[in-house]
């Protein structure tokens, strides 16, 4: 065994028993190749870059302390990637690069920015935006979850500062894709407009740098870079709130005023709506409220679908379809999670040399359900229809039955609509089951529908309401 297949076989044991959960560990290290350790430099092969960005944002400080503890000495990790079980050019599939702690990372290349601009006397000087190049719109795949907020969205790409949604205040749970479309908003802005100054950057290192600067006595300079910026996105605003920081919160609120009136963009993410910002202050709260504030919900399953399917398509996998059918039907959380089990789906076919099959799905997507994902019921017309009919007090067979009557319409619409979307049968099926309709109502059902959760949210309510019952 070479030097550096007993550093890593020493690395794993470690890691193993911090862990302590088999399936974690045999999916976010069982893929990892130890390839080469020279001049301090330890290198590893991932399967992927969205693999390496994973195990920074999961297991970056464990790995790294891990190897400075096996190896004795200061080392740098280094990650080459070679993307598996995909269509790549020759020559071109595998890259070398760093291992970094991203916070620190970026925390070092924001305060360069301010840095750059206080030591520059042009007035708009270039920049970093510290936007991820892989939340592009093009990776951004749209449902009912997410339309409104992607349709405003491509509205300020189009006229940043100058749209009505300013500011814009996302808001969701964890891992829903607040992140990825406010990054592609930047991107895009960014894209179009390349004298524009955009910076994308947290609550948290935001509070950072005022400290640093407030300590300083730099806090002037630090307004005025803030002040100059065009497009600025400000993520996980939630971590502003506290009475400990009245003075980052005066601040911002600086900020804040001076870029609206002067017609400058502003977007913020939170995991909450304004009105729950406890600890935040009023005032702040109140111009949050100005703007545009739109909530991304979980992913359907069309959504869930969608995204597996671009992915399979963007890299190049082979993957059944009653594979991702059955995935995007049990794997409900958030987009972490439909990634993760593709991934996983790739190391234990790799590592087992097995056919990626129902069966391998069924196995991955259990484990992964007794650790982090509810069990999700099997979901039918029947059951469907059969929660239709309760949640609208009318009985099944008015369900099925020829009445023009506006509730019974209205419920068979609604039934038709899920079925479309929560199931695999066919549109002609779907009409013979539910009111012995041919597939063209089915169509024309599923339409009006979307139409009307796309202008009244009290019935969008209603059809996120229905999709939680019959996933119970």
């Amino acid at each position: 065994m070479t030097q550096h297949e007993q550093i890593w076989t020493r690395c794993l044991e470690i890691i193993k028993d911090n862990i302590n959960n088999e399936e974690l560990y045999n999916i976010w290290f069982s893929p990892i190749v130890p390839l080469s350790y020279k001049n301090n430099n330890f290198i590893i092969q991932v399967p992927s870059d969205w693999f390496r960005e994973q195990i920074e944002e999961r297991y970056a400080q464990l790995l790294y302390c891990t190897l400075q503890r096996v190896v004795n000495d200061r080392v740098q990790l280094l990650y080459q990637i070679r993307v598996i079980n995909s269509i790549s050019t020759p020559g071109k599939g595998i890259t070398t690069l760093p291992a970094t702690n991203r916070t620190e990372q970026a925390n070092v290349q924001a305060q360069s920015s301010v840095s750059s601009f206080l030591n520059n006397d042009v007035n708009r000087a270039p920049f970093d935006p510290q936007l991820n190049p892989h939340y592009t719109f093009n990776d951004y795949i749209e449902g009912t979850c997410n339309r409104l907020a992607r349709a405003a969205g491509l509205n300020i790409v189009a006229n940043p500062g100058t749209s009505i949604f300013n500011p814009m205040f996302i808001y969701g749970d964890s891992a829903v894709g607040k992140t990825h479309l406010a990054n592609a908003i930047g991107l895009e802005v960014k894209k179009r407009y390349p004298e524009k100054r955009v910076l994308y950057i947290s609550a948290n290192l935001f509070e950072q740098q005022y400290t640093s600067a407030a300590f300083n006595n730099s806090r002037n300079d630090f307004l005025k870079f803030y002040q100059s910026i065009d497009l600025l996105i400000v993520d996980d605003i939630q971590e502003l709130c506290g009475t400990t920081k009245e003075k980052t919160q005066n601040t911002f609120f600086q900020i804040f005023n001076h870029l609206r009136q002067i017609g400058k963009q502003i977007i913020m993410c939170s995991d909450r709506e304004p009105g729950k910002l406890n600890g935040m202050a009023d005032r702040l709260i109140s111009r949050f409220k100005c703007g545009l504030v739109v909530e991304i919900e979980k992913p359907d399953f069309r959504l869930r679908k969608d995204i597996l399917l671009h992915k399979i398509r963007k890299d190049g996998l082979n993957i059944p379809n009653d594979v991702v059918d059955y995935i995007a039907h049990n794997v409900t959380e958030n987009v972490r999670y439909l990634e993760g089990v593709i991934l996983s789906l790739l190391a234990r076919s790799t590592f087992t040399d097995a056919d990626i099959n129902l069966d391998l799905a069924k196995q991955v997507v259990g484990k992964l359900v007794e650790t982090e994902i509810p069990a999700q019921p099997r979901i039918t017309i029947d059951r469907i229809c059969d929660v239709v009919c309760r949640y609208y007090a009318i009985q099944l067979d008015e369900l099925n039955s020829s009445s023009h009557k506006r509730a019974i319409s209205d419920a068979r619409k609604v039934a038709m609509y899920l079925a479309r979307n929560h199931t695999n049968t066919s549109l002609a099926l779907i009409g013979q089951s539910i009111g012995k309709r041919n597939h063209s109502t089915v169509i024309s059902a599923c339409k009006a529908v979307k139409d009307q959760m796309d202008v009244d949210s009290a019935f969008q309510r209603q059809i996120h309401d229905l999709e939680s019952m019959i996933s119970q």
